[in-house]
């Protein structure tokens, strides 16, 4: 799995960051999702698929390898 986030598209919710901690996290500043792994482990693919269909402002995309 390739995790990319749009910090443009972020509002800060932080639901991404409840669901998987370990591979977000939020700026203290302003509360922007910031990716901590890009290619997260097998045992999270779920949490970060939830965190990416939760997001209200749509800026997680959780792609699949081929």
């Amino acid at each position: 799995m390739k995790v990319t986030v749009d910090e443009a598209k972020c509002c800060g919710a932080g639901q991404c960051v409840l669901l998987a901690p370990e591979v977000f996290d939020q700026r203290e500043d302003d509360g922007i999702v910031v990716l901590l792994e890009a290619e997260p482990a097998e045992g999270l693919h779920a949490a970060v698929r939830e965190a990416a269909a939760v997001c209200p402002a749509g800026a997680i995309e959780a792609a699949e390898n081929a």
